[in-house]
Order: C-alpha cells, then structure tokens, then sequence
C-alpha cells in the first residue's frame, strides 16, 4: 500500500503537473521519504554483516513516529489537494478514467478523504513493529 501510494504521487500527478513540483509538498515529502530512507537502509546494511548497533535499531524503529505524520500531511495530501485545480483543468487520465465512467478528479478526492484511514492502517502497523522489535522478551523464572 505504501509503495503504492507512493507511486501514485510520484508519477501521477508531481512528474505530470509541473505548477505542484515548485511546491514546498515536494520538499517536505521528499525530506521524509530519504530521512527515512536512509535509516532503514542503513539498518539493513550493518544488519546484513552482523553488526547491530541497539542505537540503530532504535532510530529504525522510532524515527517514523515524526517522519510518516510529517511525509503525509503537510507532504503527500496536501500536494494531491493542491493539485486538484490542475488535474481538473486538463481533465487528466481522462482516456484512461473515462473508460471507467469516472473521472481522475473524483478518484484523487476519494483518495484524499480514504487517505487517513489507510495511512492509520500502516501506521499502527509500525508501531506493532516497533513493540516486537524493541521489547525484550520477559523471561519466567522457573520456580
């Protein structure tokens, strides 16, 4: 869902509408999508030759906390609200959504009013992650 979701306002609508690539949703999207980028990948990395700094693996699971909130909201939704002038406008997709009797337009404010509810599912989703990845196991003691 996630990379899905990404995808879609990657090359949909900033690679189509160039008025919303000028946009400080750009920036602000990009900036968390690297920060976050760059911790899981690095993660990966020093896991993959057996080194595991607990700071890391702390940052890798902690660090979405501020990164997603800030990646969707002033990011991601608000671009895709800004962008419906435009998409309207140039009645964009409408070979594709036409087909459909639908329009590109209706799909993006659908979209933008499922947005949170989705987003909330992959959230929770992190933080159950993070509860496994982060919390040591309690062992009983045998009596």
């Amino acid at each position: 869902m996630q990379w899905g979701g990404r995808t879609h306002f990657l090359l949909a609508i900033v690679r189509q509408i160039p008025e919303v690539q000028v946009l400080r949703s750009v920036f602000v999207t990009f900036c968390a999508w690297s920060v976050s980028e760059v911790i899981r990948y690095s993660h990966y990395a020093v896991t993959c030759v057996g080194i595991h700094p607990p700071w890391l693996t702390y940052l890798r699971y902690t660090a979405f906390i501020i990164l997603y909130p800030i990646g969707l909201a002033p990011g991601e939704m608000w671009l895709m609200y800004r962008a419906l002038p435009y998409i309207k406008e140039r009645n964009l997709y409408s070979e594709l959504f036409g087909q459909l009797h639908f329009s590109y337009y209706i799909f993006v404010v659908v979209l933008l009013i499922c947005y949170p509810f989705l987003w909330l599912k992959l959230y929770l989703h992190l933080f159950k992650q993070r509860r496994v990845k982060l919390v040591k196991p309690k062992i009983k003691k045998k009596v």
